[in-house]
């Protein structure tokens, strides 16, 4: 049982992690030559939150940016891949979906060991726990229909218009991110989990017909992103990792899972009076979305919503592999790895529960 809440533990900065630290001479100079309003002696620290791609805040002369770079050490094929991040952060900038403005790409490992990134570092709120505790129903309501209203615009951007036509593949998203997923799960020299090998061969045998191509984010969550200060407003999307080209109803069942898990597997709101924290109902979310997007509805969505618990529980089961090697890039890895199993398990029980085997 935690001690401390997700907030105490995630929020704000620590000194740089052992095996995760960067040669501040180094930054200095790279920010000198290659960051346009950079002045001053850089100071770095490390961000708690994040356990992909390790994060940094550097400060210097009263303003602050951000690196985030891929982790060191033995990572899964196509993983990790900052230079994606940076290029659709880059590409949005112009539109009316909210994103860090980005500063510089560096694919020379010579330079921190690794490939990073950096851009602004947005000031705000970010909401770690999913009830937010301390908040009234009204200002529930409206964060979350934020978060509604946010993602409603990313699924809406023309990709082509923006550059990002190379971005991913069109079509068939489900069918190939199961095959990724399933393969990363499949390959990892780990415990097997009877249920994920259930889960790969039901989803593959239940793929949509027929999909739509957007931007997709891959992660969309209340943690990854911040909030203007006082207004119920997003600043930013954060963690761009696993961002590409794929059906914007994946990736929306993907956000709405959190009402089909307990809080105590993955701060989900299954089980919670959410009535009562003003925090609105799966129906209407959808719905909300529906309107916002031009939609009728979601055929399916029990399909997409069962793989993209398939999804998370495989995103566990890489960080749990991960931290068993030691490479995992937060102290916190642990804890989210533990879920892959509970996680592939509820999801099996799902196709049982709504008659769907």
């Amino acid at each position: 049982m935690e001690t401390i809440s997700r907030t105490e533990q995630f929020t704000g900065t620590e000194p740089m992690r052992q095996g995760l630290e960067l040669d501040v001479a180094v930054v200095q100079r790279y920010f000198e030559e290659n960051v346009g309003n950079f002045s001053g002696q850089a100071q770095v620290k490390q961000f708690k939150g994040g356990q992909s791609n390790p994060s940094y805040k550097v400060e210097a002369d009263g303003k602050a940016w951000v690196i985030r770079r891929k982790p060191p050490g033995k990572l899964q094929p196509s993983a990790h891949a900052v230079d994606r991040e940076y290029r659709v952060i880059t590409a949005l900038g112009p539109t009316d979906v909210p994103v860090p403005k980005t500063y510089t790409l560096c694919t020379d490992t010579e330079v921190l060991g690794t490939p990073f990134y950096v851009m602004e570092c947005v000031e705000g709120r970010v909401f770690w726990e999913s009830l937010l505790p301390g908040m009234s129903k009204q200002q529930r309501f409206e964060i979350y229909d934020a978060m509604n209203d946010t993602m409603a615009k990313l699924h809406s951007v023309d990709y082509q218009a923006v550059g990002l036509e190379g971005f991913g593949k069109p079509g068939n998203y489900v069918a190939r991110q199961t095959h990724r997923w399933g393969r990363q799960y499949q390959e990892a020299v780990y415990e097997r989990i009877p249920e994920m090998d259930k889960l790969i061969a039901w989803i593959e045998e239940r793929l949509p017909e027929l999909d739509e191509t957007s931007v997709v984010h891959g992660d969309y969550r209340l943690d990854n992103m911040i909030f203007h200060p006082t207004e119920p407003r997003v600043l930013a999307i954060l963690d761009w990792e696993l961002a590409t080209l794929g059906d914007p109803l994946a990736d929306f069942a993907y956000h709405t899972m959190q009402w089909r898990i307990p809080q105590n597997l993955h701060r989900g709101l299954l089980g919670i009076d959410i009535e009562e924290l003003g925090i609105p109902d799966e129906e209407s979310y959808i719905e909300a979305y529906c309107r916002r997007t031009g939609r009728d509805g979601i055929a399916n969505f029990d399909v997409y919503s069962i793989f993209n618990m398939f999804k998370l529980a495989a995103i566990a089961h890489g960080i749990l592999v991960r931290e068993k090697i030691g490479t995992a890039s937060s102290v916190h890895a642990q804890q989210t790895a533990a879920v892959a199993r509970p996680l592939a398990e509820l999801a099996w029980q799902n196709v049982i529960e709504r008659g769907l085997a």
